[in-house]
């Protein structure tokens, strides 16, 4: 099976911003709020930079709270998204390794899906370096619940699709941390944040279908494991709807 670089699974995404935008789903206010929890200071009136922001989901969201958003995304085709969805929402271009941002910049950094797209020995002291001081880092992922059976049995068979796994490590929190900084500068308190979307199967499909391990494949592998994929779940759901069930891994840490 061949293996794709992190590079290219990264740009995967500039080719079809579109049904990211469409079909990925958003995330809970109970998200934000244990962000303003975790953080020890309310959205409305942070200066926040929303790193890897891709078409804006969370970046909305975050203005929409009241904070002061501004969105730093590396990938054109993401971008051109962005200001499509989100005209009144400012953007810039750059990275999590190498931020465009002043130093103390910032009360807050988000990185919604985005964290592991970066190299933690660079972005970590970036982050340190924009923070103001007391300021927070934030990263979350939705991850699938895979409690729930009907997603747990997908999850398996697009596992040996693909020889990857989909989730992120729920081993316990010393665990995350470690994932999320092997340099040890930084202290993260976990939280998870449990919510769900009722959506047809065709917006499902075309959900999962807008993950990297997806895109980086041809379109003719795409479509056979995708049609598959629609079989399994009619015969389930012969109403064409499920409930897409989600478990937030939140991690949470301050620039003290």
């Amino acid at each position: 099976m061949t293996a794709f670089s992190q590079p290219t699974r990264a740009h995967s995404f500039n080719a079809a911003a579109a049904q990211y935008a469409a079909n990925r789903p958003s995330y809970p206010p109970a998200l934000f709020d244990a962000i303003e929890d975790l953080a020890g200071r309310p959205l409305q009136g942070a200066r926040v930079a929303d790193i890897g922001a891709g078409t804006g989901i969370a970046t909305a969201l975050l203005a929409s709270r009241g904070a002061d958003v501004v969105a730093v995304e590396p990938g054109a085709g993401m971008a051109v998204e962005f200001r499509r969805a989100n005209p009144g929402l400012p953007i810039v271009r750059g990275n999590g390794n190498e931020l465009p941002l002043a130093t103390a910049s910032a009360d807050l950094l988000t990185y919604a899906q985005a964290w592991h797209w970066t190299k933690p020995a660079r972005s970590v002291p970036e982050a340190l370096r924009v923070l103001r001081p007391g300021g927070a880092l934030a990263l979350w992922w939705n991850t699938t619940d895979l409690d729930v059976p009907w997603l747990a049995a997908q999850a398996g068979r697009l596992e040996r699709h693909f020889g990857i796994k989909r989730e992120i490590d729920r081993t316990g929190n010393g665990a995350t941390n470690a994932l999320a900084d092997p340099t040890g500068r930084l202290d993260f308190t976990r939280r998870q944040v449990r919510w769900s979307r009722p959506v047809t199967i065709d917006t499902h499909l075309a959900n999962i279908g807008s993950h990297s391990m997806f895109l980086v494949q041809s379109e003719e592998r795409r479509a056979a494991i995708l049609g598959d994929e629609r079989d399994h779940l009619l015969a389930s759901f012969p109403d064409g709807l499920v409930e897409e069930a989600y478990v937030v891994e939140l991690l949470v840490a301050t620039n003290s």
